[in-house]
């Protein structure tokens, strides 16, 4: 039997719009997956069109009459919305009628309410959120990518144990690279938590690399990336705006006379094998590691092809094993060290 996701098709910027034809999209392409579209029956049903009759019992519906906007505050969310479509996806994961939950709403809730509803891992003080960003040789996972703000050495150790995992299940490495974010390669360089983080690493079993710098994320040095959630989510961002800065300056550049018109109009293929290389929409999708099933956020604003894509990242999560191999990995390194 295929793998089950359950949507909250009510998360992010669009909403249904993107959550429901992406979903069917998925569908389509995954023909042994099946899907449970959660949130307000009025928003998501006129979408559908023939698509219950195309997919039969694959394609499911549930209820639930609230919605966690962008601007909730967790607490709130927890409360007062248990029936919110968010909610209501991750508590089938916890019934096991899913095996994975996907969302592009509001982070900090789905963090919340995941945390509360599905529990951490034994071994893990904090789920963490982790995300894949193009490299020279392919990709790179990072993480944590704004989850945790103040992580103490432990907190990294775990970090690189739940990424090395995740990149074990989904790529099929089995002895992925792993490397310690900071400000130089030398183990004498960064703080005290990086440096006390990166003996707590070497002597883990993982197959660490030892320190490495920013530009090693897109060089592709390592497979994982492990650093605070702070650092990392400043360095996502700074990748977004430098990526979209790129962009802008290729079109005003190609875009300054009819000689540039005419030179982009030749280097248009080109243009497009790089577009497609670097297209933030293939990786979108973050896994919140650390948890007692699978669940992954969307980019609030992804759109349907960006949708579809973290829809197959959570299929592959699960259908890979992915909270076992923490957990087995985890208890592994209890018994080294007891």
């Amino acid at each position: 039997m295929g793998v089950t996701i359950a949507i909250d098709c009510m998360g992010g910027d669009h909403g249904p719009v993107v959550t429901v034809p992406a979903a069917l999209s998925f569908l389509r392409s995954r023909p042994a997956a099946n899907v449970i579209l959660v949130g307000q029956e009025e928003a998501i049903v006129p979408l559908l069109g023939a698509a219950q009759s195309e997919f039969g019992a694959r394609l499911r519906l549930r209820p639930a009459s609230q919605v966690v906007t962008m601007d909730d505050p967790p607490a709130i969310a927890m409360r007062n919305k248990k029936d919110s479509s968010m909610r209501v996806a991750v508590d089938l994961v916890k019934a096991d009628e899913a095996c994975a939950a996907v969302s592009a709403g509001n982070t900090g809730a789905l963090m919340a309410i995941s945390r509360f509803v599905l529990k951490t891992l034994p071994g893990i003080d904090r789920p963490a959120i982790a995300s894949v960003l193009p490299s020279m040789t392919g990709h790179t996972y990072v993480l944590d990518l704004g989850a945790n703000v103040d992580c103490s050495a432990e907190h990294l150790l775990q970090f690189g144990v739940m990424g090395s995992s995740l990149v074990a299940a989904i790529e099929h490495k089995e002895r992925p690279s792993v490397g310690l974010l900071n400000i130089g390669e030398e183990a004498i360089k960064g703080n005290d938590v990086v440096k006390e983080a990166g003996e707590l690493l070497r002597a883990s079993g993982l197959n660490f690399y030892g320190n490495v710098e920013g530009n090693d994320i897109y060089e592709g040095t390592v497979d994982v990336v492990v650093c605070d959630g702070f650092v990392g989510n400043v360095a996502l961002k700074t990748s977004e705006g430098l990526a979209q800065m790129f962009g802008a300056f290729l079109k005003q550049e190609f875009s300054r006379s009819p000689l540039s018109k005419l030179m982009a109009l030749v280097a248009m293929p080109v243009l497009k094998r790089f577009k497609q290389r670097v297209d933030h929409r293939q990786y979108n999708g973050a896994p919140l590691l650390g948890l007692r099933g699978v669940v992954l956020k969307s980019h609030g604003s992804a759109d349907v092809v960006a949708f579809a894509n973290a829809l197959a990242r959570a299929a592959d999560a699960a259908s890979n094993r992915l909270i076992e191999r923490i957990s087995e990995r985890m208890a592994s390194m209890n018994e080294v060290n007891t």
